[in-house]
Formats: C-alpha cells, sequence, structure tokens
C-alpha cells in the first residue's frame, strides 16, 4: 500500500502524461471524438479537390502526330498543365479528359482523337467543306482541326477573330501539319517511285528518339518528352516565321495588285514597294482571291544593289514555265549590246532563259515588261 502522499503524486503525473499525449500523435486513440470530427472534414476536403487534367495518349513507340497533339493541347490554357498518361489500358484512358492516337475512338464531343479505327476516313475537308485538303487526318490533324484556330490565337498573343488568324490557319496546315498527317498516315507523295530519300523530316526526326531496338533500355517516356519539345519548338518557329515575314510579305503583293492599274493600263504589270520578299505564292493566291480577271504577267522590284528586276510570273507554283517570257531575242545578251538591241537605256541582262531582266532604272525595267506586253498583243493580232 503507497502512503497517500506519494499515491496522489502519481495520479497527478499520470494525469500529466495523458494531457501531453493528447496533444501528440496519438490523440486519436486517446480522444476518439477527435477521430470522429477530423475524418469526415479530410474526406469533404479530398471530394472538393480539383482533379489534375489529364491527356492521354498511347504508350511504346511514339510518332509524331500524337508529339504534336500533345504539345498543341498544352498549348491551350484548360490543358496548360495537363498531366500526359501514356497507356493502353481502357480503364486508365477512361479517366483522361482528352485521349489522342489510341482508343479507337473519334468523338469531339467526349474529346476522343484517334484515327487507327476501321471506320475512320476523315480529312480537312470532309470535316470542313470549306477546306481543300483531302489528306487523312493523324491524331495531330485532328487536335488541329478543333483547336487550331484558339491555340494560334494563345500563342500570337491576339483574338481568334483577327483576320490574320483565318490565314496563318491554313498555312500551318497546308505547309506544316499535313505533311505530318500524310506520313503518320503511310500517305506517300507522289504515284511514281521517288528520285531520291527524303530522311530528315520532322517526323523522320522525333521517330529517331525512340530507343533503337538493341538498346538495353527500352523506356520510352524520356523521349517522348523530347519529341514534344522537338516537333513544338519547330511548329513554334514555324508560325512566327509566317506572323512576321510571311504575312508582310502578302500585304506587300496585295497592295502592288491592286495598285497594278496605275503601273500600266493593262494590268499586267505589278511593282513591288520593297524588293526581296517572296512573292510567286501570294501573287498567285491572291489573283484568285481577289478575282483578278486578267493574269499578270511582270512584278518589278529593286534587288540588293538597288537596281530594278523585272521577273516573269511563272504558269504555276512548281513550274518552270512563264506565263508570258521576256523576249527571246534579248536573252543572253548585257548592257550596252542589250540596250542597243532593245532601245531600252540602262539595261543590264536577260536571262538565257528569258525568265528575268535587269536595269538600271524602274522607267527601264517597266519599258522592258511593256515591250514584251506590246509584242505579244502583236502577235495575237490585239
Amino acid at each position: 500500500m503507497l502512503p497517500r502522499c506519494l499515491l496522489r503524486l502519481t495520479l497527478s503525473f499520470n494525469h500529466v502524461l495523458v494531457c501531453v499525449s493528447a496533444t501528440g500523435p496519438f490523440s486519436s486513440v486517446l480522444h476518439p471524438k477527435s477521430r470522429m470530427t477530423t475524418e469526415p472534414k479530410r474526406r469533404r476536403q479530398e471530394e472538393n479537390a480539383v482533379m489534375p487534367v489529364r491527356i492521354g495518349t498511347h504508350n511504346g513507340s511514339f510518332h509524331c502526330d500524337e508529339a504534336l497533339a500533345c504539345y498543341l493541347l498544352r498549348r491551350l490554357p484548360q490543358y496548360q498543365d495537363a498531366e500526359i498518361i501514356r497507356t493502353r489500358d481502357p480503364k486508365l484512358l477512361s479517366t483522361c479528359d482528352v485521349v489522342v492516337d489510341v482508343g479507337g475512338v473519334y468523338d469531339p464531343e467526349t474529346h476522343r482523337y484517334d484515327h487507327h479505327q476501321r471506320s475512320f476516313a476523315e480529312n480537312m475537308n470532309s470535316l470542313r467543306p470549306e477546306k481543300p485538303w483531302v489528306t487523312k487526318l493523324s491524331s495531330a490533324g485532328l487536335v488541329y482541326l478543333h483547336f487550331g484556330t484558339k491555340i494560334l490565337a494563345h500563342i500570337l498573343g491576339i483574338k481568334e477573330d483577327d483576320p490574320m488568324i483565318p490565314v496563318l490557319y491554313d498555312k500551318m496546315y497546308e505547309n506544316f501539319v499535313e505533311e505530318i498527317d500524310a506520313i503518320d498516315n503511310g500517305i506517300s507523295q507522289c504515284d511514281e517511285e521517288p528520285r531520291y530519300a527524303i530522311s530528315t523530316t520532322v517526323s523522320a526526326r522525333v521517330g529517331h528518339l525512340n530507343p533503337r531496338w538493341n538498346d538495353k533500355e527500352q523506356d520510352t517516356e524520356a523521349g517522348f518528352r523530347k519529341a514534344m519539345e522537338l516537333v513544338g519548338t519547330e511548329f513554334q518557329d514555324r508560325l512566327q516565321f509566317y506572323r512576321d515575314s510571311w504575312l508582310p510579305a502578302r500585304a506587300l503583293v496585295e497592295e502592288a495588285i491592286r495598285e497594278r492599274f496605275q503601273v500600266d493600263p493593262s494590268g499586267e504589270i505589278v511593282v513591288l514597294s520593297r524588293g526581296g520578299c517572296p512573292w510567286k505564292e501570294h501573287l498567285l493566291r491572291l489573283e484568285s482571291e481577289m478575282n483578278v480577271e486578267k493574269p499578270i504577267k511582270f512584278v518589278l522590284y529593286t534587288d540588293q544593289n538597288g537596281q530594278w528586276r523585272v521577273q516573269c510570273v511563272p504558269a504555276g507554283l512548281n513550274t518552270f514555265q512563264n506565263r508570258l517570257s521576256l523576249l527571246e531575242k534579248w536573252r543572253g545578251v548585257r548592257d550596252e549590246e542589250l540596250s542597243q538591241l532593245s532601245g531600252i537605256p540602262g539595261c543590264v541582262f536577260v536571262h538565257a532563259s528569258g525568265f528575268i531582266g535587269g536595269n538600271l532604272t524602274k522607267e527601264g525595267a517597266l519599258a522592258m515588261a511593256q515591250k514584251t506586253l506590246e509584242s505579244q498583243h502583236a502577235s495575237n493580232g490585239q
């Protein structure tokens, strides 16, 4: 039997221990009511927590189309922090907010963008009849078709209804995305056997980031992230080029076409206010868009030395045939001999094929174009 004073001390000590322990890691054991009040709160917090956005695509060897599709989606505010889940497990894919290049479903309502199923045969024209392209779409093309306008506007920091957006949208598809669609779907560029191999396309460079067949390490995750960076960087570089260089050239050519009758009454000669800009593609396309009735034959511009060039408009983008070549008797002749032969002062040269000539002055270059036109009209009995 303990003395009464010692018993009191022991009880007091035990009470202190219990009080201290109640604030420590064992408080839920010592105070069941505390456990009952904290666990429902934790569950409510977990239920209210926002689930991370997920983009699903297939695992294993990767290709350019899903790398670009994932990159483009992450340029959108709603997907910029998205986790990319690489799997073929249907259960995991069902938890994803958007799925590309896997799953066997194309359904924009549920954000499923696969193109491998037998029933899929969509192209840009079939889904957007105002567009001319009929190349079967890959996952990259599907994402671009549905989100391209928003993506370009967000990257460039402009509004979706900015007039440059539809022009850049078409240009980026025609000169970047369509190639990736075609390669991924196994569509040849030409019907005949090509004369040489092209192995440095962006699709080929993405493919080389996969592990080699005989590498001991076959993990594709790091390579896929490099692929996204590679194709994404190239996409943005191309877009910036078209915005900062290609579009200003288009504006320059459009201005020249509008003012063509001030240059010559025929309307078949245009003058570019600045030399050095790419004009052929713009001129051929703008003629159609602006309903130019009489095809333009010559373009005048300055070269790097400040001299003037007169260049023939080609019959098409991929041909060396001209709508009208400079006079045959001038071809291959230079300087004073050419000036005397043509009766036009300041002549510098006419190329042996007749597609371009030069003169020291704007007036001289214009006269070279006008004399060629007059000769054609005379031969046609006009």
